[in-house]
């Protein structure tokens, strides 16, 4: 399963009404460990003590031997819980006694929620301790992408009110947001490109562009799409960071491997406790064959429209999220974009948009329309689907931010 998929399956579970942040975490751990397609058989749920340096068991959940209520473990004999603030989650192997009687040898653990400052240091108010079958090093990415979304759900939960209070700013917000975005039309060579973003309320996570590559407009053109999986002015916020970042990357002579793996550190040094970023990354040139280069960072994979066979290759990622983990490389592949060719590049409020009973509009009939559009300009084609979706979208319950950009080469 790609970590993409993975995270859009914790976010969505325990989407129900909480009293509480711990009855959040509870409904989040049971959902966890009862998920077919997510391998953890037990799950703890430790609450940091208001005053001591203690962290208190206050749930436990799955085919594990019960600890005692309300058990205590001191930050001094468990290190684990300090060593989460720097490093997010860590696998260890259990030293306290109690815990090892009840058959707990090892296991990974992940702080989630806010950093409570301590004279002794800064702890999470809260650490999830999980087991699995087999601890690897796919579960511990398994482990990184729970913390990320449920931090994020308790941030959601308790800052509801200060939402509220931020309305009034967002309409500046959306005027700051929409000066980011190029005009739509962008022709370079033999390549004409149209992209149009929809943000789904005032302002949006999603980000697209067109950039001269290395300073040099005659040679490379980029075009990047970007989507900040949090909603609203959190998403504006990494949105309007991954601009700047990016467009200052692009100025120099960087690899596109290289751009990738520093922004991927610095969205992680600077959004800690946010959502992931997807980011699809490519550079036309001006090579007879339509060279194309690109990267992915587990953004949905575009359509390659390969007009002369009539089928789609689609450019799956080659790379993790942005922001998941500190250290990635992204590796850079290629294609070639024949005359009558079209690149169709898209965030996931396109695929995952949603009708009146809940069904997806998908990749597939994503290609459809594709097909039936092929011959007409990318301004055509882009605004066709977009109005298509729109209209599949009418009644819908759930609804995100849209973008597509269109690439044809005449």
């Amino acid at each position: 399963m790609q970590q993409r998929e993975l995270y859009r399956i914790v976010d969505r579970l325990a989407s129900g009404t909480f009293e509480s942040e711990l009855d959040l975490l509870k409904s989040q751990v049971r959902e966890v460990v009862e998920h077919s397609d997510i391998i953890i058989t037990g799950a703890r749920i430790w609450e940091l003590h208001p005053t001591d340096d203690v962290y208190i068991l206050r749930y436990q959940y799955g085919m594990i031997e019960k600890i005692p209520e309300n058990y205590r473990i001191s930050i001094a004999d468990q290190p684990t819980f300090a060593q989460l603030t720097s490093k997010r989650s860590v696998i260890n192997y259990e030293t306290d006694d109690v815990l090892i009687e009840r058959g707990i040898e090892l296991f990974s653990a992940t702080g989630v929620g806010d950093l409570v400052k301590r004279q002794s240091g800064r702890f999470y108010k809260y650490a999830l301790a999980f087991n699995a079958p087999e601890i690897n090093q796919t579960f511990f990415d398994t482990i990184n992408i729970i913390s990320s979304a449920v931090t994020l759900r308790l941030k959601e939960f308790s800052g509801q009110n200060i939402q509220q209070k931020m309305q009034k700013d967002l309409r500046q917000a959306w005027e700051i947001q929409r000066g980011l975005l190029p005009e739509h039309e962008y022709n370079f060579h033999d390549f004409q490109v149209f992209g149009v973003s929809v943000p789904d309320s005032t302002v949006g996570g999603d980000y697209f562009d067109y950039l001269q590559a290395g300073g040099d407009s005659e040679e490379r053109l980029g075009i990047v799409v970007s989507d900040a999986a949090s909603k609203g002015l959190p998403a504006a916020i990494q949105a309007l960071f991954v601009s700047g970042a990016v467009r200052m990357a692009v100025g120099f002579h960087t690899k596109i491997s290289a751009l990738l793996s520093r922004l991927n550190t610095v969205i992680y040094d600077t959004f800690p406790y946010e959502r992931f970023v997807t980011l699809f990354y490519c550079e036309l040139t001006t090579s007879q064959n339509g060279l194309v280069l690109f990267a992915n960072a587990g953004h949905c994979a575009p359509l390659h429209y390969i007009v002369g066979r009539d089928e789609f290759e689609v450019l799956a990622p080659t790379g993790g999220l942005l922001g998941i983990v500190e250290e990635q490389k992204f590796r850079v592949e290629n294609i070639n974009m024949q005359r009558g060719d079209l690149l169709v590049i898209v965030t996931d409020g396109i695929l995952e948009a949603q009708d009146s009973e809940g069904g997806m509009f998908d990749e597939e009939r994503l290609k459809e329309l594709v097909r039936l559009y092929r011959d007409r300009s990318v301004r055509d084609i882009a605004c066709g689907i977009i109005e298509d979706i729109q209209k599949f979208s009418i009644g819908a319950k759930y609804s995100d931010d849209k973008t597509i950009v269109v690439i044809k080469r005449n």
